[in-house]
C-alpha cells in the first residue's frame, strides 16, 4: 500500500500491515469524504457532462433572432441543458430535443439551428416564426424523429436536400404559407415515416406519392388538404399497410378515386372533399370494411348510392353531400348501425322518405338530406333515433306537418324544412314545443298564407326555452308579430321577413336579454319605430360580450347559390342587425338610435319616416350598414356621419334632403346611386355644384326694358338634370343585400 506523503512528512513511520489508531480515523475520514462527492457527483451529471459548447453556440445564434415573451433563460452562463425547452442526452452531452410550441416565438428560423445535429426532436408549434427554411434543413438533422413546425408563418419552398434522416416519423409542416411542388427528392430516405402533414400550404403540382411509397410500410397518417395540388391522386395507396388516414380536401384534384385504394384494408378515414373529383363511386370501396369516416362531398360523383355501403358496418361518417349523385336511399344504409352522421344535401336524390326505415340508426346524431327531390311526409321511423340532434330536410317535397311524436327527440337542438310543402303552422309549433332542447327553428317558405299561431296556439312555451334563431320567412303569414315571442329568454336571432304581418312592432320585445338580430322587412307593418328597440341590451352595449348563436350543428346558407354557400356555423358570424325596410312604418327616427353601441346593420329603406336624419346615429360608430332610402326625410346629411369609419354601405337615396353631401373618409367610396333621387343635394359626387351664401345674395344683372307691347309672358321649362354615376356593378343597398349579402334568407 502507498503511504500517503503528509504521514512521511509528520514523522509516522509506516510499517507493512501495520497502522496506529490515529492513522485508521484519518483514514475513515477520508473514506467518508470521497464517498460523499461520489454520490454527489452522481445526482448532478451535469457537473461532469456540460452542454456541447457547439450546441450552445448555435441555439443562442437562434434564439438571437428571435423574440419571446416572456423572454427565454437561455445565456451563457447557465449550462444550456438546464435551459427552457432543452433536453440533453447526459452520455454524448448533445442537446436531442427542442420543445418550445406555443412560445410567442417570433422571427426566422437560423440556419444555425441545423448545427445542432444531434436533435430528435424539434417542436415549434403554434408560434410566429416567418421566412423560409434554411437549405439543406432537413439533410443536416440526421437524427431528427419528430419535426413540427405547425401553426407558423414559414412560406417559400421546401428547403433543397437530397437525404433526410432514415429515423424521421412524424413530420408536420400545417398551417403555414409554404409553397411550389414537393419535390421527389424530400424525404427521399424518410423509411420509417409514420405522419406526413402539409395541410392548409400553398403546394401546388402533383401529389407526392413518392412520400407513401417510400414509407409504404410505416405509414399511417397523410394530410395534403388546403394546398393547390392538381392532376390525378396517384396510385400506391393500396400498398401503404398501416395507412389509416388519408386527407387531401380542398386543392384541384381531377379524376376518379384510385382504384387500388380498396387495397388498403386498414384505412379508417378517407377524406377529399372540395375537388373536381367525377365519376360514380367504386364499388370496390365496400371492401375497406375499416373505413369509419367518408368524405367525398363537393366533387362531382355521379351514380347511386352503392347498395354495398352495407357492408361498412364502422362507419361512422358519410359525407355525399354537392355532388350529383342519383337515385335513392339504398336499404342496406340500414346496416351501418354504427352510423352518426349522415350529409347528402344537394344532390339528385329521391324516393317517399316516410317508407323508409331508419329505426336502425340508433347512433345517429345529424342527419341532412336538404335540397335533392324527396318526398313523402316527416319519416316517423326517425323517432327511433334517440340520439339526434340536428335534422334537415329542406328544398325537398315533405309535406304534411311535423307529428307530436318528435317529443321522443330529447336531444333535438337543430331543426331546418325550409322550402317544402308543410301545412298547419299551428300543429307544427305544438309538436315542436316538445323539444325542449331546440335552438334553432327555421321552417321558410312553408304554411303559405296561414295565420301565425296566437298565444292560445302556444300555450305551453317551456318548450321554446332554449330557442335562439327562430325563421320563418316567405311564409305569405297573416296576423300580428306575436307578442309571446317577448318571453323567448334565450331568442337571438328572429327572421319573420316576407310575410304579411300587420300592426305595430311589439315594444316588448326591448325585454329580451340576447336578441340581437331582427328582421321584420318586407311585411305591412304600421306604426312609429319603436324605441324600446333602442334599449335591446344586446345591441346598446350591455351584452356585447355575449352576442353570437350557439355553436350550429349544421351550416345556413344564403341565396342565391343556396346548395354551397355557408352563411355561418358558430358564433359571432351574424351581425347585430335590425331589418325594418319594405313595410308602411312612419313617423320620425327617433334619436334614441344612438344607443344602439353594437349595431353593425340598420335597414330603414321604403317606409314612410319623415323628418331630419338623427345626428346621433354618429354615436353608432362600429355601423357598416346604413340604408334609410326611399322614405320622406327631409334636411341636411349629418357632417357627424363622415366619422363611422366602419361603415361600407350607404344609401340616402329617393328622399328631400337637401345641402351639401359631406366628404371625407368613407364619404369618398359610395357611389352617386347612394345619393340619387335628391335633387336638391350638391357636391361633386352627384356632379352639382353648391352656391355660397354670397353667391345666392348677389344682385340679378339689370336689362334694357322692353317695349311693353313686344312683352310676351313665357314660361321657361327649366330642366334640371344630374348624373347617377355608372350603375354597371352596382346595386341599391336593398338590391345588394336581398342577393348577395342578405342575412335573412335562412333554408
Amino acid at each position: 500500500m502507498k503511504v500517503p506523503a503528509h504521514w512521511q512528512t509528520s514523522g509516522v513511520k509506516a510499517r507493512p500491515g501495520h497502522f496506529s489508531h490515529r492513522d485508521l480515523s484519518k483514514m475513515m475520514e477520508m473514506n467518508v469524504v470521497l464517498t460523499i462527492v461520489s454520490l454527489t457527483l452522481g445526482c448532478f451529471p451535469s457537473a461532469i457532462y456540460a452542454c456541447d459548447e457547439a450546441d450552445a453556440d448555435s441555439l443562442l445564434s437562434f434564439a438571437s433572432i428571435v423574440s419571446s415573451s416572456p423572454s427565454l433563460n437561455w445565456s451563457n452562463s447557465i449550462d444550456c441543458c438546464l435551459w427552457e425547452g432543452i433536453t440533453c442526452n447526459s452520455d454524448l452531452t448533445r442537446v436531442t430535443r427542442l420543445w418550445l410550441p406555443s412560445r410567442g416565438l417570433r422571427g426566422p428560423v437560423a440556419p444555425s439551428l441545423a448545427n445542432v445535429n444531434h436533435l430528435t426532436h424539434l417542436n415549434l408549434y403554434r408560434n410566429s416564426l416567418f421566412g423560409s427554411l434554411p437549405p439543406g434543413f432537413f439533410s443536416s438533422l440526421n437524427n431528427l424523429q419528430i419535426i413540427d413546425f405547425s401553426h407558423n408563418d414559414l412560406s417559400g419552398k421546401l428547403p433543397s436536400s437530397s437525404s433526410s434522416s432514415s429515423r424521421l416519423e412524424d413530420v408536420n409542416l400545417s398551417s403555414n404559407r409554404m409553397g411550389g411542388d414537393i419535390p421527389s427528392w424530400f424525404l427521399k430516405g424518410a423509411w420509417n415515416l409514420s405522419s406526413f402533414d402539409v395541410s392548409s400550404n400553398q403546394f401546388t403540382g402533383v401529389m407526392p406519392s413518392h412520400i407513401w411509397i417510400n414509407s409504404s410500410r410505416s405509414i399511417q397518417f397523410l394530410d395534403f388538404s388546403m394546398n393547390y395540388f392538381s392532376g390525378e391522386i396517384p396510385r400506391g395507396l393500396g400498398s401503404c399497410l398501416n395507412l389509416k388516414v388519408f386527407r387531401a380536401g380542398s386543392n384541384s384534384l381531377k379524376g376518379s378515386l384510385p382504384h387500388d385504394l380498396h387495397k388498403s384494408a386498414s384505412i379508417e378515414e378517407l377524406s377529399v372533399p372540395q375537388n373536381q373529383l367525377s365519376g360514380p363511386i367504386d364499388e370496390a370501396i365496400a371492401n375497406v370494411t375499416n373505413l369509419r369516416i367518408i368524405e367525398l362531398s363537393s366533387n362531382g360523383f355521379t351514380g347511386p348510392i352503392l347498395a354495398e355501403t352495407g357492408k361498412l358496418y364502422n362507419l361512422q361518417q358519410l359525407l355525399l353531400q354537392n355532388n350529383r349523385l342519383n337515385g335513392s336511399l339504398p336499404s342496406s344504409l340500414m346496416d351501418c348501425t354504427n352510423l352518426m352522421l349522415l350529409n347528402l344535401r344537394s344532390n339528385s336524390l329521391l324516393g317517399d322518405l316516410s317508407t323508409f326505415n331508419f329505426s336502425k340508426l340508433v347512433q345517429l346524431r345529424v342527419l341532412d338530406l336538404g335540397y335533392n327531390d324527396f318526398s313523402g311526409n316527416f319519416p316517423q321511423s326517425l323517432f327511433s333515433c334517440k340520439s339526434l340532434t340536428a335534422v334537415r330536410l329542406s328544398a325537398n317535397r315533405i309535406a304534411g306537418h311535423i307529428p307530436p311524436e318528435i317529443s321522443h327527440l330529447q336531444s333535438l337542438s337543430f331543426m331546418a324544412i325550409s322550402r317544402s310543402n308543410l301545412s298547419n303552422i299551428a300543429a307544427t309549433f305544438t309538436s315542436l314545443m316538445g323539444c325542449r332542447n331546440l335552438t334553432a327553428i327555421i321552417l321558410s317558405h312553408n304554411f303559405i298564407g296561414e295565420s301565425m299561431p296566437e298565444v292560445e296556439m302556444t300555450v305551453n312555451l317551456r318548450g321554446f326555452q332554449n330557442l335562439e334563431l327562430l325563421a320563418l320567412v316567405g311564409c305569405q303569414l297573416q296576423g300580428r308579430v306575436p307578442a309571446w315571442l317577448a318571453t323567448l329568454r334565450n331568442l337571438r336571432v328572429l327572421d319573420l321577413s316576407q310575410n304579411r304581418l300587420t300592426g305595430q312592432i311589439p315594444p316588448s320585445f326591448s325585454s329580451l336579454p340576447y336578441l340581437f338580430y331582427i328582421d321584420l322587412s318586407s311585411n305591412l307593418l304600421s306604426g312609429l319605430f319603436p324605441k324600446q328597440l333602442t334599449l335591446l341590451p344586446a345591441l346598446s352595449g350591455e351584452m356585447g360580450n355575449s352576442l353570437g348563436l350557439s355553436p350550429l350543428v349544421l351550416p345556413i346558407f344564403v341565396v342565391p347559390d343556396i346548395s354551397r354557400m355557408r352563411l355561418f356555423n358558430g358564433r359571432f358570424v351574424l351581425p347585430p342587425a335590425i331589418y325594418l325596410d319594405s313595410n308602411g312604418l312612419s313617423g320620425s327616427i327617433p334619436v334614441e338610435i344612438g344607443q344602439l353601441k353594437s349595431l353593425h346593420v340598420l335597414s330603414l329603406s321604403r317606409n314612410h319616416f319623415y323628418g331630419s336624419i338623427p345626428d346621433e346615429i354618429a354615436q353608432v360608430t362600429i355601423l357598416e350598414r346604413l340604408d334609410l332610402s326611399s322614405n320622406s326625410l327631409t334636411g341636411k346629411i349629418p357632417a357627424s356621419l363622415v366619422g363611422l369609419h366602419f361603415l361600407s354601405s350607404f344609401s340616402i337615396a329617393f328622399n328631400d334632403l337637401d345641402g351639401e353631401i359631406p366628404s371625407g373618409g368613407q364619404f369618398d367610396t359610395f357611389p352617386s346611386a347612394s345619393f340619387e333621387g335628391n335633387p336638391k343635394l350638391c357636391g361633386s359626387i352627384v356632379q352639382r355644384p353648391c352656391f355660397t351664401q354670397e353667391e345666392n345674395d348677389a344682385p340679378e344683372p339689370k336689362h334694357a326694358p322692353e317695349p311693353e307691347d313686344t312683352i310676351v309672358g313665357l314660361a321657361a321649362g327649366l330642366s334640371f338634370g344630374f348624373i347617377v354615376g355608372s350603375t354597371c356593378g352596382f346595386f341599391y343597398m336593398d338590391d345588394f343585400r336581398r342577393f348577395i349579402a342578405r342575412f335573412t334568407k335562412f333554408f
